[in-house]
């Protein structure tokens, strides 16, 4: 194994240190392109940030005005904004618009490399480095692999039952261009990152947080990035600029699964290295003496272990070690249990004091789109049981679609499948292979990842249904299948039906939010 630092892959951008507006009011009567208008938020909320302080702006994007009218009646209904001051270029992009804007706002998921319109750009922002730079409030980062939208929640949902003023955006669907006039020097902030927007922060020296997490680190993105070490090196950016009093929480396991190639199997200990800030590790079991941060004992607890100074005042009473939240969680799932446990270490470095945070992360409910329960189906009315679906649509890499076999303690009903993303696809198949709890039955949805996963799965004799062409038709065929198994064998207990993709469904739908809420819809639709 090696560990140390990995040269910067040669195609990594750094844009100019700090932001191309100085002040709020530099923002008035500028010329600027929002290159990527989308329906999920981002666009948007620059569109309204830049319109709210007297820009005049270009909202550009490859989809049709069709395609984005739920955007367009957002923006078009607002009566608070001066619409006389924004345009559309739709279906395309002119690069006239480009060379002639004051500022170019861009869309994370657009890669500058070869780029022509954003090379013709004068100056070149996000909404992420429009908010770092303009914000005075301490902000709390989290990226990684896996399970930073739930960690991110956790946390913000602990500060705000905690008594925080507190304010959650990112990656996870809000911007926080949304809310940057509500923020102050008090107000924690906590960003969900991708390696995308970390990326366009690269030179600019504007994330500095207080707290920098990363989660578990597998192969990601890699028809995007189509190297490891590229994708890792916009991941390390997240801790680039902390200082000694700031802190990065990071993996304390090794897992194979994690190098790509690389021959590392603890990016924890190689991030370790690289930062100036205060280290805490988080692991599944017992931590070493010598170490600080979080994990889980035999006996399943929760046990944070922190530098006297850094304790709250319960905690420097009562030892170096303090219990924290685990046995009464309510979400599913050993790996959710890890965020959770992240999400108190977070809390109590923020003054919570232990025992409000078991109080409070013992009833958070977990996300929607993440092992969310969202319906429940009775084939007989009289019967104390009934099949409970979740939505894991969020679920786009499969190590998590493999871990939501297993997150239920019993055989569930699995649907999987979408759109290749280019990575190995194989832990899905060894799970289930592998596994004592194997699926009772499996329900493939169409798509490129399902095409690489079929002869996985007739390598190891795992049976399933499909691949099917739409939900309508998976959900359908499903209810069959169910209604003449409880036919000959009711209900003795409840059962489990499981969507978690392990992938992408471009083509088939927007992004992974639309396919877990057209998912939710179907089955209450099919599954009265």
């Amino acid at each position: 194994m090696s560990d140390e630092k990995e040269p910067l892959p040669p195609a990594a951008h750094f844009y100019p240190e700090g932001c191309c507006f100085k002040t709020l009011d530099d923002i008035r009567d500028k010329h600027v392109v929002v290159m990527g208008l989308g329906l999920n938020g981002g666009g948007e909320a620059a569109v309204r940030f830049l319109l709210r302080h007297g820009a005049y702006v270009i909202a550009t994007d490859m989809k049709t005005a069709e395609q984005l009218a739920p955007t367009i009646k957002s923006l078009s209904s607002d009566k608070r904004l001066d619409i006389s001051r924004l345009s559309y270029r739709l279906g395309e992009h002119q690069i006239s618009d480009f060379e002639k804007a004051d500022c170019v706002i861009k869309n994370p998921a657009v890669k500058y490399d070869g780029n022509k319109f954003l090379a013709a750009a004068k100056a070149i922002e996000t909404d992420i480095s429009l908010f770092l730079h303009f914000s005075q409030a301490p902000v709390i980062a989290v990226t990684g692999s896996k399970g930073k939208s739930s960690t991110v929640s956790a946390i913000y949902y602990g500060l705000k039952e905690a008594g925080f003023d507190a304010y959650l955006g990112g990656n996870i669907t809000v911007s926080p261009l949304t809310f940057l006039e509500k923020t102050s020097g008090t107000t924690p902030v906590v960003l969900e990152l991708s390696s995308w927007q970390l990326a366009d922060l690269r030179g600019r020296k504007l994330l500095k947080p207080h707290i920098a997490l990363i989660t578990k680190i597998i192969p990601d993105h890699q028809n995007f990035y189509h190297s490891m070490l590229a994708y890792v090196a916009d991941k390390e950016l997240i801790y680039a600029d902390q200082t000694k009093n700031d802190f990065t929480i990071l993996d304390f396991d090794d897992d194979p699964a994690a190098d790509g190639g690389t021959l590392i199997d603890n990016w924890g200990n190689v991030f370790a290295k690289q930062t100036k800030a205060q280290v805490l590790r988080y692991s599944k079991k017992k931590l070493p003496k010598d170490t600080f941060g979080v994990y889980q004992d035999t006996n399943g607890k929760g046990i944070v272990r922190l530098p006297q100074k850094y304790m709250s005042k319960y905690a420097q009473t009562h030892g170096l070690e303090t219990e924290t939240v685990l046995k009464d969680l309510i979400v599913p799932g050993k790996h959710m249990r890890l965020n959770v446990l992240n999400a108190a270490l977070v809390l109590e470095l923020m003054g919570v004091a232990p025992e409000q945070i078991i109080n409070i992360l013992g009833k958070w409910n977990g996300i929607e789109h993440r092992l969310e329960y969202f319906h429940q189906w009775k084939p007989n009315s009289s019967s104390d049981f009934s099949v409970k679906f979740y939505n894991d649509s969020a679920s786009t890499v499969p190590e998590s679609a493999a871990e939501a076999t297993q997150a239920f303690g019993i055989p569930v009903t699995f649907i999987t499948g979408g759109t290749d993303k280019g990575l190995d696809l194989s832990p899905v198949a060894n799970t289930i292979a592998s596994s004592k709890l194997k699926p009772e039955s499996i329900y493939l949805l169409e798509g490129t990842a399902t095409d690489k996963m079929i002869p996985q799965f007739n390598a190891q004799g795992i049976s399933y249904a499909g691949p099917f062409a739409s939900l309508t038709e998976l959900l359908t065929a499903l209810k069959n299948d169910m209604s003449a198994a409880l036919r000959k064998h009711p209900l003795t207990s409840d059962k489990v039906v499981v969507f978690s993709p392990g992938s992408t469904s471009f083509g088939m739908f927007t992004n992974e939010f639309d396919r877990g809420n057209q998912f939710k819809a179907k089955v209450r639709e099919i599954f009265k």
